[in-house]
């Protein structure tokens, strides 16, 4: 008994029993093998912009087929001149399971925040989603694709590392909403 308390066959039997221990908890440990993405409801961020925002607010009009909403933030803050601002993400985990962004504000410049959201200032081209115009921009080291659309009132954004047709497909769901008071 004693040579299993000490020395070297003492640290094997030990590790051995503790490996042993590890095997049958592993075993019966439930493991879930389905995927599981947090899904929130960005419907109260809808009411809160269409009633706080000085602009009218654009929102999906629908989630896309196997999407799901990962993320919602409205935020006010202060632009550069000084002006409350009102912005608001909305993120998307897409059926090929990359990411997108929507990203919406007031704040001015328009240029800056578009800059920010796309981590890019550097337009590539345009592309036109059910008959609107939407400028192009991409960032190789992040494999980061935007569209942006600046508006008189708002800069809309849509950015992430979702391909071109999964961001034109979230663009096309854009419908803009009517304020409330």
């Amino acid at each position: 008994m004693r040579r299993f308390t000490q020395g070297f066959y003492g640290y094997a039997f030990a590790m051995m029993v503790c490996l042993a221990g590890v095997g049958v908890f592993l075993l019966v440990t439930p493991q879930s093998r389905t995927e599981h993405i947090p899904k929130v409801d960005y419907s109260i961020d809808v009411a809160n912009m269409r009633r706080d925002a000085p602009y009218q607010v654009w929102s999906p009009a629908s989630v896309l087929a196997n999407w799901v909403p990962t993320s919602s933030r409205m935020t006010k803050g202060k632009d550069s001149e000084g002006k409350t601002t009102v912005t608001w993400r909305l993120g998307f985990a897409t059926a090929k399971r990359a990411h997108a962004l929507i990203a919406q504000s007031d704040e001015r410049p328009a240029a800056g925040f578009a800059n920010r959201m796309a981590n890019s200032d550097r337009p590539q081209g345009s592309l036109q989603v059910d008959g609107v115009i939407w400028e192009k921009r991409f960032r190789e080291d992040k494999n980061q694709r935007s569209l942006v659309r600046v508006l008189p009132d708002v800069t809309l954004v849509v950015t992430g590392t979702a391909q071109w047709d999964e961001l034109s497909a979230l663009a096309a769901t854009l419908k803009q909403q009517t304020k409330l008071t």
